[in-house]
């Protein structure tokens, strides 16, 4: 095989894996209807596994940290809460919106043994929430 086609498949499979990507994202932002509360969408978050439990990080920019509801149920960590559209001036007219805003909801399946949350800090706009194993 040639270098030249070597590299084209390599770029065509590139690109396929960059529009699969931005299929995910769109995802992200689901419009559910009229209302108050219609836009939902869901954070991305990092998972890190650890010796003694579980390390969520939650990206939540323009969220406050008295807004965030972390809630551990039997089989899933749920985060959720709600981000404000906020203009930079009264009379500004919106050209883009590209960072999701309104009421979000994140629930991450958890599975093993059973998790308590240890600490949740919030800073620079992300959520960690310390998951640890407990004894059954």
């Amino acid at each position: 095989m040639s270098s030249e086609r070597h590299y084209g498949w390599m770029w065509v499979e590139a690109r396929e894996v960059l529009d699969r990507a931005e299929r995910l994202q769109r995802q992200f932002l689901r419009y559910l209807g009229p209302g108050t509360d219609a836009a939902v969408w869901e954070p991305p978050v990092d998972l890190q596994e650890t010796s003694d439990g579980v390390i969520a990080l939650f990206a939540l920019p323009g969220v406050t940290a008295e807004d965030i509801d972390v809630r551990l149920e039997p089989t899933a960590l749920v985060v959720s809460a709600m981000r404000p559209l906020k203009l930079a001036h009264p009379n500004a007219v919106i050209r883009r919106l590209e960072i999701p805003h309104g009421r979000f909801f994140r629930r991450i399946p958890l599975s093993g043994a059973p998790l308590a949350i240890a600490a949740t800090r919030f800073e620079h706009g992300c959520l960690e929430v310390r998951l640890l194993r407990t004894e059954r």
